[in-house]
């Protein structure tokens, strides 16, 4: 597959390297030996530090920092969320880190 600019079009610039370089039809061929079963014969169990990777891949959510965190509900002003929104976004984080950044400058500087 090529572009109009002459230059090979990967299929998707968001995979991992090298995938993301590859056309489609290079990736087809590259994950091809992917695309069978795995006989019995070739199973092995997973052993223990097998076991502790994938189990941490699969816990959902952000990794514990601190005590770890607990949802709440609040009500905030709609222009006030709006710019910690627009914060958030220009620094590169989540809005809850904001509001907990926020939060923690007021706790220091009333114990300060």
């Amino acid at each position: 597959m090529k572009a109009h600019n002459g230059h090979r079009k990967p299929v998707n610039p968001k995979l991992p390297a090298p995938y993301n370089a590859m056309t489609a039809e290079e990736l087809e061929r590259e994950t091809a030996r992917f695309d069978h079963e795995i006989p019995d014969s070739q199973i092995k169990p997973l052993t223990p530090a097998m076991r502790a990777v994938e189990s941490k891949a699969r816990r959902p959510g952000r990794p514990r920092i601190g005590k770890g965190a607990e949802k709440i509900n609040i009500t905030i002003e709609r222009g006030l969320l709006k710019d910690a929104d627009r914060m958030a976004r220009q620094q590169g984080v989540s809005r809850s880190q904001i509001i907990a950044c926020g939060l923690l400058a007021i706790l220091r500087r009333k114990a300060g």
